[in-house]
């Protein structure tokens, strides 16, 4: 057998719980930020791993499928707006998009997806899912809630607790070494607790009455043309994102796997992961690139290893105490982690235009740029039959149409 081929062994348990671990601090953020249940994401990131598995059976990557980062501004406004059942409505259609994505792929090719979705079209959008963010990352590290309404935790206290979950998370991420440089959101935020138990500010009570086993809270989405309409766009830069995982995890394993299970593949099980997740009350879930890098040290090319992650990821979902812990995490521990992640995501999307060598002395390009961040950032909002479209989705889509109808530079 190639180190690539699926193998299901016992003796992989342990590096799937390994994998687990990797992915365990980035899987469980994004509930926390948004407001969802981090078991529900644990229990929805299993399943979702096992759906892409089996659509992709003939030849499995081995990537592990949990929270996606980019959702994390759509999800936070639509549950502030409309709740989290008519938010994950939205959600189930973004993961159909992908699925819609797919099919369009199996009739196609893989070229026509770059020609929608250019990176002059997606770097200025993923920017702008970070910049967007930005204040509410500010906020809560200075221990306000994300609107910045209510201080929870005062000042004093709150800026040394994220600054040092802040500076533990950069320089883990610089210095560390073997799995600790895998973990630097992990090790940052236990460091920011540690100062928050200094200070008093943690309360086990709620970690005391929670039982051992409980069902995570499962939410039904609701059928909402606003929250569908405003999340649904925001598909696209994940959408682009899972091509540069599935690009990293062959140059990884030496397996091309754009060829063979191909894209029209693996975006189908991706698209259906994150539908089902939906379904659950679960975050998106997208291809994980901190578990490829710990594939990429441990050489653990098995798939099957991916498998047993999934099924500790989703035995995890029904420990009520660890949904109880989690919650104990003062909000500036957050806010000083989300301070470095999106400005990352900001980052990524300038590097996006830069690995492109996206000409900005061509007025072409520039227009589509500028405008996808001004209407994105600076709040523009079209209605359409009394529903206001607006933020990341209406600068994706004006960035597209602009990009189809411009005229090309002579």
């Amino acid at each position: 057998m190639k180190p690539t081929d699926y193998n299901f062994r016992v003796k992989d348990s342990v590096l799937g719980l390994q994998f687990l671990f990797v992915a365990f601090g980035a899987l469980v953020l994004v509930p926390i930020l948004t407001g969802l249940d981090p078991n529900v994401a644990l229990f929805t990131a299993g399943v979702g791993t096992l759906i892409f598995q089996f659509v992709n059976k003939n030849c499995v990557p081995p990537i592990f499928l949990a929270s996606s980062f980019a959702f994390i501004a759509p999800i936070s406004y639509g549950v502030a707006t409309w709740g989290i059942p008519a938010t994950m409505s939205g959600l189930v259609a973004a993961g159909l998009l992908y699925v819609v994505l797919s099919f369009l792929i199996r009739l196609k090719g893989d070229n026509f997806l770059h020609k929608l979705l250019p990176s002059v079209v997606v770097g200025p959008v993923i920017i702008s899912i970070g910049l967007i963010l930005s204040p509410v990352a500010v906020n809560m590290a200075m221990g306000k809630t994300g609107d910045g309404a209510v201080v929870l935790v005062p000042f004093e206290q709150a800026i040394i607790i994220s600054m040092v979950a802040l500076i533990v998370t950069i320089l883990v991420s610089l210095l560390g070494k073997g799995i600790f440089k895998l973990v630097p959101i992990l090790l940052g935020i236990i460091s920011g607790y540690l100062i928050s138990l200094y200070f008093g500010l943690i309360d086990f009570s709620g970690v005391s009455k929670a039982s051992w086993f409980a069902m995570p809270n499962f939410v039904a989405p609701e059928f909402n043309w606003q929250a569908i309409l405003f999340i649904l766009p925001i598909a696209i830069a994940p959408a682009i994102e899972h091509i540069g995982d599935m690009l990293a995890i062959s140059s990884v394993t030496k397996q091309d796997y754009l060829k063979k299970p191909g894209l029209k593949n693996t975006l189908l099980g991706d698209g259906l992961a994150t539908s089902v997740a939906s379904l659950f009350g679960g975050p998106p879930n997208t291809t994980y690139s901190e578990v490829t890098g710990a594939v990429t040290v441990t050489k653990a090319y098995n798939p099957a290893i991916m498998t047993w992650a999934a099924i500790f990821a989703i035995l995890l979902a029904f420990v009520g105490k660890l949904g109880a812990i989690l919650a104990t995490i003062p909000v500036p521990v957050m806010g000083g982690i989300m301070l470095l992640l999106f400005g990352i995501i900001a980052t990524l999307g300038i590097s996006t235009l830069s690995k492109a060598n996206i000409d900005f002395s061509c007025p072409r390009n520039m227009a589509i740029v500028s405008v996808i961040l001004v209407f994105s950032i600076g709040g523009m909002t079209f209605n359409f039959g009394g529903v206001p479209f607006a933020g990341i989705g209406l600068g994706a889509i004006i960035g597209i149409i602009l990009n189809l109808v411009l005229p090309k530079a002579l």
